[in-house]
């Protein structure tokens, strides 16, 4: 950065060590394109499946392709973030083991989806170094990111959502016949998920009580822990929430529905990032307006329970009597341009550009309003 430009220096975050990483490159492909580059200056650092950083100058060529998804490859470079609290600069080792500086990071921008990005590990080097960034903190993104705990604080403040069992490795190798027992009290047909995953990664359908040890491998095969749920009849609902926890009003914005097509049995990854003509956010749903109010109100109660900040996606159940359940809290929402937290702001008038900027700003003030 040239000793005359004061724009902010955002370091935007993209990759990294979970199974999500393909989603997360395409999404910072979005984003940098997308970023106001007249009021910051960006820096695009890609994390290895093995979490080593790098500047990725080829970032605009992430894209979705299923024979070949976008992945950050070690090219011998790092870049190494600092821990300290006193503004030093990133530095930048190449191949032969020279350093130089990158300069200092004003605020992250982390489009890190699951574990290792979302679940507030990154959130803490952040906070130990004393920058700037973009959504949540260390508790609510590790609370939200672990849909077991997300449901039970949500039951705790009484906040309404379907039932749930929890079904570890240990539990189902050491006592299966009670973790089958109270799975069968469900009823089936119930969705097997990864308690600490995202973009439906491992989440099975299970119709027959014989499908539910593959979908516990499946699930397995990305967390050592799963939930078990029951298939809510019902519309599935979003509602985009935007703003800082230190305000006393929150944005939500005009919810969007869910409706898949084709083969899919639910919203799984291929609907929501391979085959997207079998996938539609139609937005704003057609809810009546009592509906309308009750899930953004829901949204931004839960938003505030888990002390969220910037931006969350809640996922909720309309049923057919007009209930609301809240389903997930998503801190780190998908953020490419068709994701639905964008879609849905952009409906309800605030465009992509427009969002990143909102976003960024938000973290300035917030990281200045915590001094």
């Amino acid at each position: 950065m040239a000793d005359n430009d004061h724009r902010p220096l955002v370091a935007v975050l993209f990759g990294g060590r979970s199974s999500e990483h393909s989603v997360s490159c395409v999404t910072a492909a979005g984003v940098i394109g997308a970023i106001d580059a007249q009021a910051f200056d960006v820096l695009p650092i890609g994390i290895t499946k093995t979490g080593v950083w790098r500047v990725v100058e080829d970032w605009a060529s992430m894209r979705f392709d299923p024979d070949a998804m976008p992945e950050v490859t070690d090219n011998g470079t790092e870049v190494i973030p600092p821990i300290s609290a006193d503004g030093a600069p990133l530095l930048q080792r190449d191949a032969e083991g020279a350093c130089t500086e990158l300069g200092a990071v004003d605020v992250y921008f982390p489009l890190l989806h699951g574990r290792f990005g979302e679940d507030g590990t990154v959130q803490g080097l952040f906070e130990l170094s004393d920058t700037a960034f973009v959504g949540s903190g260390v508790f609510s993104s590790a609370a939200s990111m672990d849909k077991h705990y997300t449901k039970s604080l949500m039951a705790q403040a009484g906040i309404p959502t379907c039932p749930w069992e929890l079904v570890t490795e240990t539990m189902w190798e050491t006592d299966r016949a009670s973790v089958e027992s109270r799975v069968a009290e469900l009823g089936l047909p119930v969705f097997v998920k990864p308690a600490r995953a995202g973009s439906s990664m491992g989440v099975s359908r299970v119709a027959e009580a014989a499908e539910l040890e593959a979908a516990l491998a499946g699930a397995f095969a990305h967390d050592s822990k799963a939930i078990v749920e029951p298939q809510v009849i019902g519309r599935e609902v979003e509602c985009a929430v935007l703003g800082s926890l230190y305000d006393a009003t929150l944005r939500t914005s005009s919810p969007g529905e869910i409706s898949v097509s084709g083969d899919h049995a639910f919203y799984d990854f291929d609907a929501k990032y391979l085959d997207l003509a079998d996938a539609e956010v139609t937005c704003p749903a057609v809810l009546d307006e009592a509906t309308t109010a009750r899930v953004q109100e829901l949204a931004a109660s839960v938003f505030r329970l888990f002390d969220c900040t910037g931006l969350a996606r809640v996922d909720t159940f309309v049923t057919d009597t007009g209930e609301v359940l809240i389903n997930e809290l998503n801190t780190l929402p998908g953020f490419t341009p068709t994701s639905a937290y964008p879609f849905m702001w952009a409906q309800s008038g605030l465009e992509y550009s427009e969002l990143i900027s909102e976003l960024i700003s938000i973290a300035l003030v917030d990281h200045a309003r915590a001094k």
